[in-house]
């Protein structure tokens, strides 16, 4: 739901209204497949490498140790990837703010990159320091976006409505360049609808083989909540040239449906809370992935240990923390280099999605396959499948250039990047990992299934 709100131009610009709400409702039905696949395979697995163990656990023989191989790094390089792009959300959504009360102020690109390094050190720190606390800080932020939805929908709904529901729910608009095929310009609306979307994919990192049933109703929760607050906006939004002018258009919407610089600073402020929150699990979630990956060999040995002093592997949080500072100094000379980073994420995870269900399906079709306690029954197999198609589906659309001519600065680098780091997976497969990486130890895997029995 909160990202729902932040990132809302792409849809502005490729589509209107209509592709907005209606990309919000197929995204969500697309991501509840995806996980739903994803949670049977986590009743089999539930270990914190997720999709690369899955992978190691259902590709074929002859296959199974490359494709691990590049499972394990295009989910690290994606998960890098969205932390980035959670941190720079919540930079920009406070600079913003601070623009809207002082309106003297004018935010800097040194300012923004401060802000993301003071972000994402703290939101380290607090995995690091608060780890006792950090469970209950994570269930009362969850409180507080639940809070902040019914206020957001009491507020837009209740300061009435400035178009019709044919509006809402029809209205097709297209600035992006596109207008020619309305077709690529509906799918790319949809795009941000599945970035916004992707971090929910995390709950199954963390989440143990008795929770997957919470899990999944989590995220069917998410996606109603997220089609409310879509409705909600769009109702009391002005004209869309205004809403496309503006850096971020929940900002500038918030401000003309209330007429209250107060009222507005009120709403921000929450959702940057909840926005903060979000970089906290999240840095958990990359701080668990990076201490597997290493665990199993993919990174150095080092990064696993375990602290004796913090009960967490200290080194796998200040990694991707580090990463995160060091990528977000591109920001200085050029915020579309910065942007190019941020694309990777969703390219680069669905990619990691594909492989995995895409392994899931292989194993059905081929051998017969017991199934852990949390399973889909009889239509295991349709939703695996039908998980497989949208998952390819949005892949192919996710390397193209959001409008048209294209130009520098409005470039999708999502495909060049991840064909970067594709070079980087291929390169260490055959130089090394092809002869001295043994794959996924069969050790911690038959230690978690003892555990969890």
């Amino acid at each position: 739901m909160l990202f729902h709100t932040a990132t809302c131009s792409s849809p502005s610009y490729n589509g209107g209204p209509q592709v907005f709400i209606w990309s919000c409702l197929i995204s969500w039905i697309g991501v509840l497949a995806q996980a739903a696949s994803m949670a049977e395979m986590a009743s089999l697995q539930p270990i914190a490498g997720a999709q690369y163990h899955w992978t190691w656990a259902f590709a074929p023989i002859r296959m199974k140790r490359f494709l691990t191989w590049l499972q394990g790094w295009l989910t690290w390089f994606g998960w890098i990837s969205l932390l980035c792009g959670i941190v720079n959300v919540t930079a920009g959504l406070l600079l913003s703010l601070v623009n809207l009360c002082i309106p003297e102020y004018s935010p800097k690109d040194w300012h923004l990159y401060l802000t993301i390094v003071a972000l994402a050190v703290t939101q380290a720190a607090c995995n690091i320091f608060a780890w006792k606390v950090l469970p209950a800080a994570e269930v009362v932020a969850g409180w507080l976006h639940l809070l902040l939805f019914i206020v957001f929908v009491g507020v837009l709904g209740g300061m009435g409505s400035k178009h019709s529901a044919d509006y809402v729910f029809t209205h097709f608009e297209v600035s992006s360049g596109w207008a020619g095929n309305r077709f690529v310009a509906w799918n790319l609306g949809m795009l941000s609808t599945t970035w916004s979307l992707t971090f929910t994919q995390s709950l199954v990192l963390t989440a143990p083989s008795t929770c997957l049933k919470k899990f999944a109703l989590t995220i069917a929760l998410n996606g109603v909540l997220g089609f409310a607050m879509v409705i909600a906006l769009l109702f009391p939004l002005g004209p869309l040239e205004e809403a496309l002018e503006a850096e971020w258009p929940i900002l500038a919407i918030l401000l003309d449906t209330t007429g209250s610089v107060q009222a507005t600073t009120a709403l921000m402020s929450l959702l940057i809370v909840v926005s903060y929150f979000v970089g906290v699990a999240a840095t958990a979630t990359v701080s668990r992935l990076t201490w597997t990956w290493s665990r199993d060999g993919g990174l150095h040995p080092r990064i696993s240990v375990v602290s004796q002093r913090f009960p967490v592997p200290v080194a796998a949080v200040i990694l991707p923390t580090v990463l995160v500072i060091l990528h977000a100094l591109l920001g200085l000379g050029s915020s579309a280099a910065f942007g190019a980073i941020i694309a990777l994420s969703s390219l680069a995870l669905y990619v990691s999605y594909f492989i995995a269900i895409a392994c899931m399906v292989w194993t059905r079709l081929s051998q017969p396959l017991e199934l852990g306690t949390w399973n889909l029954g009889r239509w295991g197999l349709m939703i695996n499948l039908f998980a497989v198609v949208y998952t390819l589906w949005i892949i192919i659309f996710l390397p193209w250039p959001s409008s048209v001519p294209v130009t520098g600065a409005g470039m999708n680098y999502a495909s060049p990047i991840f064909a970067f780091c594709a070079l980087f997976v291929l390169t260490t497969w055959l130089f090394w990992a092809r002869t001295h990486w043994n794959g996924v130890s069969g050790k911690v895997v038959e230690y978690v299934l003892t555990s969890e029995e």
